[in-house]
């Protein structure tokens, strides 16, 4: 299916030579490694209240929202797979801005996580890009996002519905093989979802060009505020088509974002459902006061061992290891997720917590943005967020799609002036009660229960040695491997990482320590035919 493209507005196109050059680490991210602040264990900053946005104004009257999805000029393939996928109805988002980003419409959208942006902005990206062919290293349409975990998730999304049209999808991010991105992109992508850090170092590379972009969408564009990518993200946006499209998607719009507004959107049309967080009616907010530490990490442990799957915030890498440990040893199956593993021990690790092998997923706010779970209806704060942000995006795992669900909040009594305040920010009001550990109302609240208090164990892939050489360039030669050896297996187009495997190894959450058996080699995360060592963590 052909579709015209309407005439858009002249845009000016801004200097090629302004655009700044954020201090950068060896991956090519902004300094701050790619990742939220740190947070630190002492105290915290005040809570900052949040920034008007100042909307632009339309001066071109927005297309009405349609009821179904069979009103809008799409492809009859993208029509037949959202039957296929059980998508009937579209979300509130979708029914609006769908026929007005079909027309080529600038969009600014703001809905609440979970609400179905990925496919309001997704399928009128693949619409509108699809019968055209990519030359080598040229995508057609782009998706900017802030983290791995968010790229994956749009991929994911989006590959029924761009191969039902023809359209391949190239994924790049840090962590993973940047040769074999490079080499998704020789081959020819019309999509591309990165992250800015990583498309960065592939442009410097010669192994992409934004030339031929004429549809761009940036999602969740206020955290790649905050996480320092703006000028990475103006610098990037300078090099797609100058009249192209741009629409920006997000759960939060505050003032970060304005001068991305104000350069690269012309003429928009805006929507903004279900702003927040405390605007879903199917879910539900606890703040439980907790006496002091000592019961907070007895309440933590029975939340934990509840019956179903629970994802525990907490604020530092260190923290998240610790409380791992603990669980473990007293029986939960639990697991963490922080930016200090590998993309493949992150991929692992959610892929675990999908299945139900672990229960008790315990994050930082690397999970916040970008993880569907499907009938998760529990997520607890046990260190509260200090960003208004933080907390609609962490609430934002649970209650997606129309489902129900809890966000449980734990507060010592320092902490809960500073609570208060967040709250009212994100324009919720909680429900709050104070709890002990062995107190009814608790497990009235979250199922929580006495954990079994005997030791389990779960699978978790070890991290990979660096190795001397292997930046995945063509024309370079490996030696064979010797027989025994594991093989990389690839994951989503172009966004590739080594499988490991080899002799077992143990960490025990006594002792941290070590028993190997057996000899094998190792190779750097993500690199292309990589091989390392599989392992166990155990409580014992």
């Amino acid at each position: 299916m052909t579709t015209t493209r309407p005439e858009r507005p002249a845009r000016k196109r801004p200097a090629r030579n302004g655009a700044a050059n954020p201090a950068r680490s060896g991956n090519g991210r902004a300094a701050g490694n790619g990742s939220a602040p740190a947070r630190g264990t002492g105290n915290r900053a005040p809570i900052a209240p949040p920034r008007d946005f100042a909307l632009p104004e339309t001066a071109t009257p927005a297309l009405p929202a349609v009821a179904a999805f069979d009103d809008l000029d799409m492809p009859a393939a993208l029509l037949k797979t959202l039957t296929a996928q059980g998508v009937t109805e579209p979300f509130p988002i979708q029914a609006a801005t769908l026929p007005n980003s079909l027309a080529g419409r600038d969009i600014l959208g703001r809905g609440r996580t979970g609400s179905g942006k990925t496919l309001a902005f997704g399928l009128a990206l693949l619409a509108r890009t699809a019968g055209r062919r990519a030359e080598p290293k040229a995508p057609l349409g782009m998706v900017l996002v802030p983290t791995r975990e968010l790229a994956q998730q749009v991929t994911d999304a989006l590959t029924p519905y761009a191969t039902s049209v023809q359209l391949r999808i190239a994924t790049v991010v840090g962590g993973m093989s940047i040769g074999r991105q490079a080499g998704a992109l020789r081959r020819g992508a019309e999509i591309l979802v990165a992250t800015p850090g990583r498309l960065k170092d592939l442009i410097e590379r010669g192994d992409c060009r934004l030339d031929q972009v004429s549809v761009t969408v940036l999602d969740e564009a206020d955290q790649m505020a905050d996480m320092g990518f703006l000028p990475q993200v103006t610098a990037l946006l300078k090099q797609v088509e100058p009249d192209g499209q741009r629409m920006l998607f997000s759960a939060t719009l505050d003032k970060n974002i304005d001068r991305l507004v104000r350069m690269f959107l012309t003429d928009p049309v805006v929507h903004s459902v279900d702003p927040s967080a405390g605007a879903v009616s199917t879910m539900e907010h606890h703040v439980l006061y907790i006496a002091d530490e000592t019961d907070k990490k007895a309440v933590t442990a029975r939340i934990a061992a509840r019956d179903g799957r629970v994802i525990l915030f907490l604020d530092t890498k260190r923290s998240v290891d610790r409380l791992v440990k603990r669980l473990l040893a007293s029986g939960v199956r639990a697991a963490g997720l922080h930016g200090g593993r590998s993309q493949p021990q992150r991929n692992r690790t959610l892929d675990q917590f999908k299945n139900g092998q672990v229960t008790a997923l315990v994050a930082t706010n690397v999970a916040a943005r970008g993880i569907h779970v499907d009938d998760l209806d529990l997520v607890v704060n046990v260190d509260p967020p200090t960003d208004h942000k933080d907390y609609l995006h962490r609430g934002g795992r649970t209650a997606r799609a129309g489902e129900s669900g809890s966000v449980v909040t734990l507060v010592l009594p320092e902490q809960k002036r500073d609570m208060s305040r967040l709250m009212s920010h994100a324009g919720i009001t909680p429900r709050s009660a104070r709890v002990k550990s062995s107190d009814e109302e608790l497990a009235r609240l979250t199922g929580a229960r006495e954990p079994s208090g005997t030791p389990v164990t779960i699978e978790v892939p070890q991290p990979a040695q660096p190795a001397a050489q292997g930046d995945g360039k063509p024309g370079r030669r490996r030696r064979p491997r010797r027989s025994g050896q594991g093989t990389g297996a690839p994951a989503a187009a172009g966004a590739n990482g080594g499988a490991q495997a080899g002799a077992p190894r143990r960490r025990t959450a006594a002792t941290g320590g070590t028993r190997t058996g057996g000899t094998g080699r190792s190779s750097a995360a993500g690199r292309s035919g990589g091989t390392g060592r599989g392992g166990r963590r155990t409580a014992a």
